[in-house]
């Protein structure tokens, strides 16, 4: 039955093809009904071959393959089907985007908001492996981590009734939901080496600068993921033992690494997944009109926003415009199309990164109606990979992790209309109360792009200083300096500068390094954190009970900065003030971006405290030792 109800879909969309398409033409319907079989004959025995073909060849093949192998089976369908004439391989190859959207439009209409069909094409699609792959009764495990949920808020969407599939797991009891504290610096990187490796102290940031080599390391580039990822990786990572790694920053040492950016420089690309997912007229055309309406989604909402004044925000540039379109719909789509695969194939343990919620957040913010979409479209993933594992080889068990959470607020240049490295240099004129004036100091410095597509590269001439910025986490480098410097040393070659961050309204306070251990000070205060002496008022008040235990831990951390900055934190609302552009963050301390989340079996319990991730690490490898 299925296979009749994409024939006729396929014999409508042609006919109307043909009806539209100059240099096209057919003599009767029969004509194009055979067309559409031969179109769906191909597509069964010769899109695979083809696929594999262009993976062979790699990028330029698989892009090759995307703009011309299609149009070339529709050609071929056309050329040798009786009373059917086209004028040229480029009449061909325009039929076959029309046929292809026309197909997609069809089924979204058809199928839309049910994931059933969803799950009957991707069982359909990976149906080589029924029968071939021996089965067991020892369960694999699916870790699926939404990147950037909040323990907080994903109770609130519970609530509400934004998640459906998580909703009905939590409340059959077949899962439990767990919150858990990340450790500063609240970011995917530093996460995920604790979460997949257990060395989270690897990672003091998101982007961070070392002295000895002079360079920035970024840690969404991948030749820098790739070197981070030998400082962490001993070889017994989360998914050593046959696991798979697909969209992570780092891999877990697993032996198959697809989309990961630490292995994505070693030749261990996703090119054959790609290939077949770009030659699927269901999924790519079906993922290319969804994304087209995931953009005018995003435009009308942006408008919406300035239309209604709608406070904290920030301009959502044209390039995050097509990001979340691909991140939104395709990424997703071909990491439900992996991940499929791999329960097929009965691949024991797999950890996934979604990264919708996460992209929307920071540019919308953290509980907006479009962010809360993301979580919604997730959830829907999770559905459509329940339903594959039920024909899967093998039982699983679902583990839903967050690795931070977000807070939200109007950015540090929106609120004093100058930057964390303009108040560095002291050469802007900053807009600040009275108290605040005339503090500045002109001091040199180079800031480094702060944005995380920007390419790592070696800082050039040794500036006098280096300031990089994770969310509302500030990190200043005297980078002419050797080693670390203790604040007298600061106060000897930039002196007055650790004053004027603390004092700064918008600055909740700075860390640094003195004779008597590291220091903490505040507009109003200092706290001495070897033995928590406290002079004046607490800078650390609203931080939250973690905040001076992982200030210590992040003094003793490799490449640490000589300062370390945190924004302000205003405890009644929960808002701070990022140092990049976004009006969602994450990486420093304050709000909810320190409180993710752990949804497991009830089966696999919680036997400990989870005050980190790689105390998370240690519960997720003791559960699939026990599940093994």
């Amino acid at each position: 039955m299925r296979a009749a109800g994409i024939l006729l879909v396929g014999w409508a969309a042609l006919g109307l093809t043909v009806l539209v398409l100059p240099g096209l033409t057919a003599d009767n319907g029969w004509s194009v009904l055979f067309a559409a079989l031969l179109l769906g004959l191909f597509g069964v025995v010769l899109r695979p071959a083809l696929a594999g073909l262009m993976a062979t060849i790699g990028w330029i093949g698989v892009l090759a393959g995307w703009l011309l192998a299609q149009a070339a089976l529709v050609y071929l369908a056309l050329a040798i089907t009786p009373g059917v004439h086209v004028d040229g391989f480029w009449t061909a190859f325009w039929a076959s985007w029309i046929y292809s959207i026309l197909i997609s439009i069809v089924l979204w209409v058809v199928t839309a908001g049910r994931t059933e069909a969803v799950t009957r094409h991707l069982l359909w699609v990976n149906r080589r492996f029924r029968g071939k792959v021996p089965e067991t009764g020892v369960p694999g495990v699916v870790f699926v981590q939404i990147d950037g949920l909040s323990a907080p808020l994903a109770r609130w969407a519970l609530d509400t009734g934004n998640l459906p599939t998580l909703g009905r797991w939590l409340r059959s009891g077949s899962h439990s939901l767990t919150e858990w504290h990340a450790r500063l610096p609240a970011t995917t990187p530093a996460s995920q080496a604790g979460l997949l490796h257990g060395a989270s102290d690897q990672v003091p940031a998101f982007r961070w600068y070392e002295k000895e080599s002079g360079r920035l390391i970024v840690t969404n580039q991948p030749a820098d993921a790739a070197v981070v990822e030998t400082r962490l990786s001993d070889g017994n990572g989360l998914l050593a033992a046959g696991g798979v790694s697909v969209s992570n920053v780092f891999s877990g040492d697993a032996p198959v690494s697809l989309l990961t950016m630490s292995t994505a420089r070693a030749g261990r690309g996703p090119d054959r997944y790609v290939s077949a997912y770009l030659l699927d007229p269901f999924g790519l055309t079906r993922s290319m009109v969804l994304t087209v309406g995931e953009i005018v989604k995003e435009l009308h909402q942006a408008r919406r926003q300035r239309l209604r004044r709608v406070e904290p925000r920030i301009r959502r540039e044209p390039s995050y415009v097509l990001l979340r379109g691909v991140t939104n719909v395709l990424l997703r789509h071909l990491n439900l199309t992996i991940l499929a695969e791999h329960l097929m194939r009965g691949t024991p343990a797999i950890y996934c990164d979604f990264v919708d919620y996460d992209e929307i957040a920071h540019h919308a913010g953290p509980a907006r109606p479009e962010a809360l979409a993301a979580l919604e479209g997730i959830d829907g993933v999770l559905a459509n990979l329940e339903e594959v594992a039920a024909a899967a080889p093998r039982p699983y068990h679902f583990v839903v992790v967050s690795d931070h959470g977000q807070s939200q607020g109007a950015t540090f240049r929106q609120r004093y209309g100058a930057g964390l490295e303009d108040l560095v240099r002291g050469d802007v004129a900053l807009a600040t109360d009275d108290e605040q004036e005339g503090r500045a100091a002109t001091l040199k410095a180079s800031l480094l792009p702060s944005s995380g597509a920007d390419a790592p590269r070696p800082v050039a001439d040794e500036p006098e200083f280096v300031v990089v910025a994770s969310g509302n986490l500030g990190l200043v480098y005297l980078a002419r300096q050797p080693g670390r410097l203790s604040l007298e040393e600061i106060e000897k070659h930039a002196p007055g500068l650790v004053d004027r961050l603390a004092g700064h309204p918008g600055i909740g306070w700075v860390m640094v390094r003195t004779e008597d251990g590291p220091l903490v000070l505040g507009g109003a205060g200092r706290r001495l954190l070897r033995d928590d002496t406290v002079t004046g008022t607490d800078p650390l008040d609203g931080f939250g009970p973690y905040a001076a235990g992982d200030l210590r831990r992040h003094d003793r951390l490799s490449h640490a900065p000589d300062i370390l900055v945190n924004s302000l934190h205003d405890p009644a609302t929960g808002e701070v003030a990022a140092f990049e552009e976004l009006v969602g963050c994450h990486g420093g301390l304050g709000g909810w971006q320190n409180r993710p989340l752990l949804i497991h079996p009830s089966s696999l319990t919680v036997d400990r405290r989870l005050d980190s991730a790689d105390d998370v690490h240690k519960l997720l490898k003791s559960w699939l030792k026990s599940l093994h």
